[in-house]
């Protein structure tokens, strides 16, 4: 069975087809560029299951994601479906270790979407910067006041708890980092 059928397919709920869609990927029955090419020309929910079905194959195999995965997942943070941005921030949160080099765009991307009025997309967004965070990498002078200003403002206790944790383990790290 191909993607599309998947996706078309009305007798499977939602998740179902997302789990179909991350076995075919993680069963290297469809390669991530086609699911990314399929995903480009879906809306609606078959983009979002297309997304999220990436989400769950680099949840448990992060080394599947490429460069332009990070680069698709980063454009769609700015799409109009909450489902797909917030599907788009775990993916990137999945993968942050393998590309933090290649992260500004998506930074900027999630500290917009830090701001979104839905719970889910900010709580989204925490959990990928603050798997940015955790990195230490230089980008860290400019992110951690931006998030530390991110967690006085933010009124859900969940959202601040990911920023603060992250926070703390990034300062842990860099207290351990001989001079």
């Amino acid at each position: 069975m191909d993607v599309k059928k998947v996706l078309t397919d009305t007798q499977l709920k939602a998740k179902d087809k997302v789990n179909a869609v991350c076995k075919m990927l993680l069963d290297d029955e469809v390669t991530l560029v086609d699911l990314i090419e399929t995903a480009k020309l879906s809306v609606g929910s078959n983009k979002a299951n297309c997304i999220e079905a990436i989400e769950s194959a680099t949840r448990q195999r992060p080394e599947i994601a490429s460069v332009d995965c990070l680069k698709f997942v980063t454009k769609t943070l700015l799409d109009e479906s909450p489902r797909v941005k917030w599907e788009s921030a775990k993916v990137i949160g999945n993968i942050v270790h393998l590309y933090p080099d290649k992260l500004d765009r998506a930074v900027c991307n999630l500290l917009i979407n830090s701001e979104f009025p839905g719970t889910v997309v900010r709580w989204s967004a925490a959990f990928a910067l603050g798997q940015i965070v955790k990195l230490g990498t230089r980008r860290n002078k400019e992110l951690v006041p931006a998030v530390e200003a991110i967690v006085s403002r933010e009124k859900d206790r969940a959202i601040q708890k990911l920023y603060q944790a992250a926070l703390k383990q990034a300062a842990n790290n860099s207290n351990k980092k001989p001079a």
